[in-house]
């Protein structure tokens, strides 16, 4: 008796330690938590001076806040990022949920299947809850795969129970209309924030309809809604940012500065910071979850503290035209984020 008191003290021990409510993703039955630990930080290559340490306990810190909601791919770092989570996060697998990616050179049946058994490994599990098409088929010059073939091996890994829910990412809104032929979409990943909209266009209302959840990345716009890029930055020449039209542009840089200003006193008001302040919109969107990532634990914290500020429909309103003065002047451009 002595000893199974032990077993069940130290499963509760390994247990999420804050609470935060969750939502359905789509129509599954899975439950995810708005704030989302985003882990693309793990690669290097695009991401400089990060310690592996940091991200581990940044990622244990996630959870003992309460998220349980970790996405990855096999993409970041070539499957490090997923190495990463398992060694912080194994112990506690049961009581999270994990997102990943196939990348959009492994479309084929057989390609994605394999893909999934590497991230499997990787991640030091059975099963990944939500796995996602990272880009369509052709992004970056890649062979053109059939969407049919792709949802087929997607599919099958489903029936295997090697995954529990399909989801894509940048899609289009004809191009998720097209998977959903071929099997149940339960997500969708864009690029989304108070700065960068596109979604809102077309792909949002498909997706109030359908149940279809919105994962949000670059959620701050690259750092951007953070509000500590003024004026006269001088980013890096190897910060992969510059990719980031609306600091390539001078103009939309320049109008991005004015929202800014015009969000620092609403956010003293709440008493939380421009950050803060942005993610509490964004996950008031319809359907809208916000990916974040996070270099260490104090951006977690800061992060999670989002689920308490409150925003009344007056303020999300006045939160929202202030987000149009950079968005209104980007309605011809490409809908992806980055210029590469």
């Amino acid at each position: 008796m002595v000893l199974l008191r032990l077993i069940v003290q130290v499963k509760q021990l390994k247990q999420p330690r804050g609470k935060m409510k969750t939502r359905k993703l789509g129509k599954s039955d899975i439950e995810i938590t708005p704030i989302i630990l985003g882990t693309w930080q793990a690669d290097k290559r695009w991401w400089k001076g990060i310690e592996k340490a940091d991200l581990i306990q940044a990622m244990q810190q996630a959870v003992d806040l309460g998220i349980t909601t970790i996405d990855t791919a096999e993409i970041y770092g070539d499957g490090i990022s997923e190495q990463l989570i398992a060694e912080a996060l194994s112990d506690r697998r049961d009581h999270l949920i994990y997102a990943s990616k196939v990348f959009a050179t492994h479309l084929q049946y057989d390609q994605v299947i394999e893909a999934c058994d590497r991230s499997l490994t990787n991640l030091e599990t059975d099963y990944i809850d939500l796995y996602q098409i990272h880009w369509p088929t052709g992004s970056f010059n890649t062979e053109i795969v059939p969407i049919s073939e792709t949802m087929a091996a997607l599919n099958l890994l489903k029936q295997q129970g090697k995954i529990r829910a399909i989801g894509v990412s940048n899609f289009s809104k004809t191009q998720l209309e097209e998977a959903s032929q071929y099997g149940a979409i339960d997500s969708i990943q864009p690029p989304y924030s108070l700065f960068w909209r596109d979604v809102e266009r077309e792909t949002m209302a498909y997706c109030v309809e359908q149940k279809i959840s919105i994962l949000a990345y670059s959620s701050l716009a690259q750092g951007l809604l953070t509000g500590k890029f003024g004026v006269n930055h001088q980013f890096d020449p190897e910060d992969h940012r510059l990719k980031n039209k609306l600091i390539q542009n001078p103009e939309h840089y320049s109008r991005v500065q004015e929202a800014i200003n015009q969000l620092r006193p609403i956010a003293a008001d709440k008493r939380c910071t421009v950050a803060q302040l942005a993610l509490a919109w964004l996950i008031c969107q319809p359907q809208t979850n916000a990916i974040v990532g996070a270099r260490n634990s104090s951006q977690v914290e800061q992060n999670v503290q989002t689920i308490d500020i409150q925003l009344s429909p007056e303020e999300v309103s006045q939160i929202d035209q202030i987000g149009r003065i950079v968005t209104d002047h980007l309605q011809n451009e490409y809908p992806i984020l980055w210029k590469f």
